[in-house]
């Protein structure tokens, strides 16, 4: 087939009508055409760092939705179905994904469990590692989230990132706020890339030292208006990511929206394009076409060069999208899993005050990181409980795979006025995280997802909503644009009946458990202090 079109050529900065011919999957020739063309066709979008299973879609189904905004690949961290499956987890993501018209580039997970202060569903030792390394189908290691076992030498740690040098495949890093000598000998450990800068100053050090920047902008963090400033003077080093994705943002948009919002802040084109479709490919090594005679044909239509609405994507030749709507077919697939936990009761919930003064975790719309903040406990019958006037709220941290008492904290910047919020994506364990006004209603919620085996829910005083994921409890087989519509229906109701002001509450909650981000986070063996790398007490 021919296509005749504008052909955006990254690489060498022009625009000009092209005659474009694909055959057996490939760019069999691109050549100036007079004719009548329309749109803009340039190489597809890539993602240069998500958790597809943040998305709560298996693989199969993340596909169909993202090839309507024009993304053609990922480069996809399997780190969350690891902690709860290990590598059985890894190998179900790349079956999986390799039904479906997509270019997953899956990573081998570098820290199975994240830390030694939570309890996950498995572990991925050296030998899992190398084992993974060894896949042709594993791109790269993924985020060394352990930057405290990089710096300080951790044997098992250094032994990972060596299985990754010897067979020559990338290295990605996580240090958020890791400045000075302790970034230096990060990155001198051979690690390439960050996607977890937060401020200008600190994207501009680790350029410096040559590290490769990924502006993030996802469902809950939120820094692109923060680094994009970075782009023109650094446009060969920086890529671009959502990181973790919610089903009903993806079917709105990917990488085509930061890509407009660049644009519109007046980026020049070229260097936005590379970020979004070149640098990734070249840095990873993808087996993704950029347009160029013999390359596979992977590439995109968008109507102009403003919004960036994709007119047409294809990969490896075949029409997966056009004007709007996926053209992959739904796939069948089987769920996993690993849960087991009983029902909880109300008293399981209560906590008796030690002070009259306790820690508070401040969670920050928008951001990863939280501050540490102290207020005086609410006390009723010996039994310290939420503050709504204050907004201090109970959270808790239930083992899903055990059954032990759950882990008690409080934190502010949820809001809700009644009823609760519970997840089973509780990164990086996936254990059961709620908040909630009362005992009794965070109760319920996390009954709802022991019930179910996994998902999120949301409970008032008079109605209950949940979404099971019975994939690993944390992503489900139904159909993408099915997840998307339930998901934001539940999402509403926190917002609008629960009055959380938050703009992605589930995802905001499932972060409070990161324990490799600081401040202070909760696990299901305490509160923790990200900063210090300790648990703290929760009474001052």
């Amino acid at each position: 087939m021919t296509i005749y079109t504008n052909l955006v050529d990254i690489q060498n900065r022009t625009i000009y009508p092209a005659a474009i011919t694909v055959q057996d999957g490939k760019i069999k020739a691109v050549e100036p055409t007079e004719k009548m063309v329309t749109g803009y066709a340039m190489p597809g979008f890539v993602d240069a760092h998500v958790h597809i299973e943040s998305s709560m879609l298996i693989p199969s189904e993340f596909a169909r939705l993202a090839v309507v905004h024009g993304t053609v690949a990922t480069v996809s961290d399997p780190h969350e179905i690891a902690n709860v499956m290990g590598i059985e987890g890894v190998y179900y993501m790349l079956e999986n994904g390799k039904k479906v018209p997509f270019k997953f580039n899956f990573g081998a997970p570098s820290c199975v469990p994240a830390t030694s202060f939570e309890t996950a569903g498995a572990e991925i030792d050296v030998a899992g590692i190398e084992e993974l390394m060894a896949n042709p189908d594993i791109k790269y290691l993924a985020e060394m989230m352990n930057y405290p076992g990089v710096i300080y030498d951790d044997p098992m740690v250094l032994a990972k990132l060596e299985a990754a040098k010897a067979v020559n495949k990338p290295i990605d890093g996580h240090t958020p706020g890791i400045r000075g000598e302790a970034i230096e000998k990060y990155i001198a450990a051979g690690i390439s890339t960050d996607h977890e800068c937060f401020t200008l100053a600190e994207a501009l050090e680790k350029l410096s030292l040559g590290m490769k920047v990924i502006i993030r902008e996802g469902s809950a963090a939120k820094n692109f208006e923060a680094l994009i400033d970075i782009l023109p003077e650094h446009s060969a080093n920086v890529m671009f990511c959502s990181d973790d994705k919610h089903p009903d943002d993806l079917l709105v948009g990917h990488i085509n929206q930061l890509v407009a919002r660049a644009i519109a802040k007046g980026k020049p084109l070229f260097d936005v394009l590379q970020a979004a479709c070149i640098n990734p490919v070249e840095h990873y090594r993808l087996d993704v076409g950029l347009l160029k005679v013999g390359d596979m044909a992977d590439f995109i239509i968008a109507k102009d060069l403003v919004d960036f609405e994709i007119a047409a994507t294809y990969i490896d030749g075949q029409l997966v999208a056009q004007e709007g709507k996926t053209l992959i077919e739904r796939v069948e697939e089987k769920t996993i899993n690993n849960f087991d936990t009983l029902p909880k009761q109300v008293s399981d919930f209560a906590i008796e005050p030690k002070t009259e003064k306790l820690h508070v975790i401040w969670a920050i719309d928008g951001e990863l990181i939280t501050k540490d903040l102290v207020a005086i406990a609410k006390v009723e019958d010996n039994n310290t409980v939420s503050d709504i006037e204050q907004d201090v709220l109970k959270m808790v941290v239930v083992n899903r795979y055990a059954n032990t008492p759950p882990a008690i904290a409080f934190i502010k910047g949820f809001e809700l006025t009644e009823g609760a919020l519970a997840s089973c994506v509780g990164h990086d364990s996936h254990n059961i995280i709620a908040v909630g006004a009362t005992d009794e209603a965070i109760c319920k919620a996390v009954n709802l997802i022991i019930e179910n085996k996994g998902g999120i829910s949301a409970v008032s005083n008079q109605k209950t909503h949940v979404l099971p994921l019975p994939v690993a409890g944390i992503m489900t087989t139904d159909a993408g644009e099915v997840v998307a519509e339930k998901y934001a229906h539940i999402d509403h109701f926190s917002k609008e009946i629960l009055h959380c002001p938050l703009r992605a509450p589930f995802m905001t909650l499932s972060f409070m458990a990161l324990l490799v981000i600081p401040r202070l986070k909760l696990s299901d063996k305490g509160l923790f202090d990200g900063g210090d790398f300790k648990f703290t007490p929760l009474f001052v």
